[in-house]
């Protein structure tokens, strides 16, 4: 029996899937989308799904890739999705299915505990810790008596924000490699290994895009080895693909390659360089540097913003040419002196060398940023407490082209091994949002995929039913500095009938402030405002979650219910079934900054190409994040809510229509009386 049958009788009514859960149902789009990876699994070649929120496209992917018996590779978006993957679904599927396969988990360095540099905080070498992140440490240290991973998601409630974390995790920058006297019990090696036999690997995008920049995650070796590749989420594949696929000069690698080398110097080397003298003048090369680069980032609330500069002083928000050329080069300096400091006693420490390379790459990315910069790619500074020179491509298009639809890599054999050659790789992209056309464009084309097969499965969510979605026509303009309060005045009101159960997500962190801030002139203190950055996102999620699974109980503090605000991340990742959310307010339609760089490079293209930068891109970039927000609301089959945009123009303006028609068919209320009474009924 070929796959394709065999995966369509496992999701049949009567189907192995439906005795593995009381809450199966046989989907079509489901088993559509399984059929269709079934094909390319057993063929090779690249498949693009976009399967509704709904549609069950984890075990669409999973159930033909672990019945083919091949090699596979998933990627997903974040670590947390990679441990449900590994801790959950992949399990417990292999397992229902009779399937004897030996399964892998790889994250980057960041995920482990550096066995090296956790001694080195504990004699006080921390890298800058404070108290409160001493008692993180303390509860690291005795997890690493008993971890057999290494992995910190063990950890429950760790906070990732702790400068505990960077004392006793490792970067590619630091990492003595062999080297290193721990090398033998490296967590992260054993990882690599476990991965290279494993017959199913999970990994993260940020890892095998990591591996196209440096060709150090791992993935160097692993890639070459699988039949089969998923990505799942790969909506963010773009703008991760970016991140690695560019150059980056930090404030934070100035410093940290400072402290790192006065460190190292005093320890192995001392008296035979300057070595307070080197670190002090490479900080204060990188601090005028920062300092050329214009003003301290805006804040609001005490939240920064992090603002987004134009490299040449030709375009709008751009720099002083001379202030910033003379800084440049003091820092190229400062760094320059520091590597022949190193290269003097390099062979005296393995420390030592490590430092000298560094250094070395340190200044390697100084010169390339005093050059033009290339024509296929942009720059620009990310500005913040902290200082990044950015160089990236304007898109992934031309190095996925030469992963996707190269032959496959011969993989490594052993001498007792028939090498033989490789079939053709199979390559499945999933999300639950690709775009707004048949083709999905806004994925495929950013991402060198117009030669895939495209597939577009339908919610099997009852939209029309299940939710309502309303935009104020006689609202503030999105410009106007009274819109915040008026977002605020409004969800307050939902608030109030839902008792809570309601989240307003921003597209800046101006409004965020400005939005919690006037939710607590019309809120009582029996609902919450649960605002992001004032704790973890994983905390605020399931303390909002709380109040939903409460039944309107207060807690200890006499709350009732909650209003969570949120920006940024808030957008996508967020999984609140039930009642827990029953109204999601997005406060103005999602364009694209234009004031963004990347943004810029991206129109000038499209504006050479003879096309509309607004229509082809700016609006598809809107539609996607705002398929994205609305998304949180409907997370089941028998969740109900609302979506309430409050952006006039989503009503009013011609391209007003294209987002509508982007969002699922949902009922549409016409007035804020018609948005509260149909509220109220769901409530009860």
């Amino acid at each position: 029996m070929n796959l394709q049958q065999l995966t369509v009788d496992a999701f049949a009514v009567d189907g192995m899937l439906s005795s593995m859960s009381e809450r199966f149902v046989s989907r079509e789009g489901q088993t559509e989308m399984a059929k269709a990876v079934a094909d390319v699994v057993a063929n090779g070649g690249a498949l693009v799904v976009e399967a509704g929120t709904g549609t069950g496209k984890t075990f669409a992917y999973l159930v033909p890739a672990l019945l083919s018996g091949k090699r596979v590779l998933v990627s997903t978006a974040t670590k947390t999705l990679q441990d449900q993957l590994h801790g959950r679904d992949i399990p417990a599927l292999a397992e229902h299915m009779g399937l004897p396969i030996k399964l892998a988990l790889l994250k980057g360095r960041s995920s482990y505990l550096c066995v090296e540099r956790l001694e080195g905080a504990r004699q006080g070498d921390g890298g800058g810790i404070d108290k409160y992140a001493a008692r993180t440490l303390a509860r690291i240290e005795r997890w690493a008596l008993s971890t057999r991973t290494g992995d910190l998601a063990e950890i429950e409630g760790l906070d990732e924000r702790s400068s505990a974390i960077a004392a006793v995790t490792s970067t590619r920058e630091n990492c003595l490699g062999s080297e290193c006297s721990k090398y033998r019990s490296c967590y992260v090696y054993a990882a690599r290994r476990e991965a290279l036999g494993a017959d199913v690997v999970v990994v993260n995008h940020h890892l095998f895009f990591a591996d196209m920049s440096v060709r150090e995650s791992g993935m160097a070796e692993l890639l070459p080895s699988v039949d089969v590749v998923i990505l799942d989420e790969a909506h963010q594949l773009n703008e991760t693909g970016i991140q690695f696929l560019g150059a980056v000069l930090s404030s934070h690698q100035a410093l940290d390659l400072a402290h790192d080398a006065l460190a190292s110097g005093l320890q192995h080397a001392r008296g035979l360089c300057e070595w307070q003298a080197l670190a002090a003048s490479l900080e204060n090369a990188m601090r005028d540097l920062r300092l050329a680069a214009g003003p301290s980032t805006r804040s609001y609330g005490g939240k920064a913003d992090t603002v987004r500069l134009n490299w040449t002083a030709q375009q709008p928000n751009g720099l002083n040419e001379v202030d910033w050329t003379q800084a440049l080069v003091g820092l190229r300096t400062a760094t320059f002196e520091l590597h022949d400091a190193l290269a003097t006693v390099s062979e005296l420490n393995p420390e030592l060398a490590r430092l000298q390379t560094r250094a070395k790459e340190f200044l390697e990315r100084c010169d390339a940023f005093t050059q033009t910069c290339p024509v296929d790619s942009v720059r620009w500074l990310d500005v913040n407490q902290q200082l990044r020179l950015v160089q990236s491509p304007l898109d992934i298009a031309e190095a996925l082209k030469k992963r996707v639809w190269k032959p496959p890599e011969t993989a490594p054999t052993s001498n007792t091994q028939t090498s033989t050659e490789p079939e053709r790789r199979a390559w499945i992209f999933t999300s639950a949002t690709l775009g707004d056309d048949d083709r999905l464009s806004w994925f495929t084309e950013a991402c060198g995929l117009d030669a895939a097969t495209v597939l577009r499965v339908s919610s099997p969510f009852d939209y029309a039913a299940q939710a309502g979605v309303f935009v104020p026509r006689d609202f503030p303009e999105p410009s106007d500095p009274s819109h915040s309060h008026a977002v605020a005045a409004l969800a307050a009101k939902v608030a109030l009938v839902l008792g809570g159960r309601t989240m307003v997500l921003t597209t800046t962190l101006r409004a965020l402030n400005a939005v919690s801030e006037a939710l607590r002139q019309h809120l009582p203190e029996s609902i919450a405002i649960l605002v992001q950055g004032t704790l973890p996102k994983r905390e605020l999620i399931e303390r909002f979650r709380s109040f939903g699974d409460s039944a309107g109980q207060a807690n200890g503090m006499g709350e009732q219910g909650a209003v969570l605000v949120g920006s940024a991340s808030f957008w996508e990742g967020v999984d609140l079934p039930g009642e827990a959310l029953q109204a999601v307010f997005i406060d103005k339609l999602p364009f694209p900054p234009p004031s963004d760089p990347l943004v810029q490079a991206r129109s000038l293209r499209l504006q050479q190409q003879g096309k509309n930068p607004f229509a082809a891109y700016q609006l598809a970039e809107a539609a996607v994040a705002l398929k994205q927000g609305a998304g949180r609301l409907i997370r089941h089959e028998t969740d109900q809510g609302a979506l309430i945009v409050t952006d006039r123009r989503l009503a009013v303006s011609s391209y007003g229509r294209r987002l509508m028609a982007a969002l699922p068919p949902m009922q549409v209320l016409n007035d804020e009386s018609e948005l509260l009474a149909w509220l109220g009924r769901v409530r009860g």
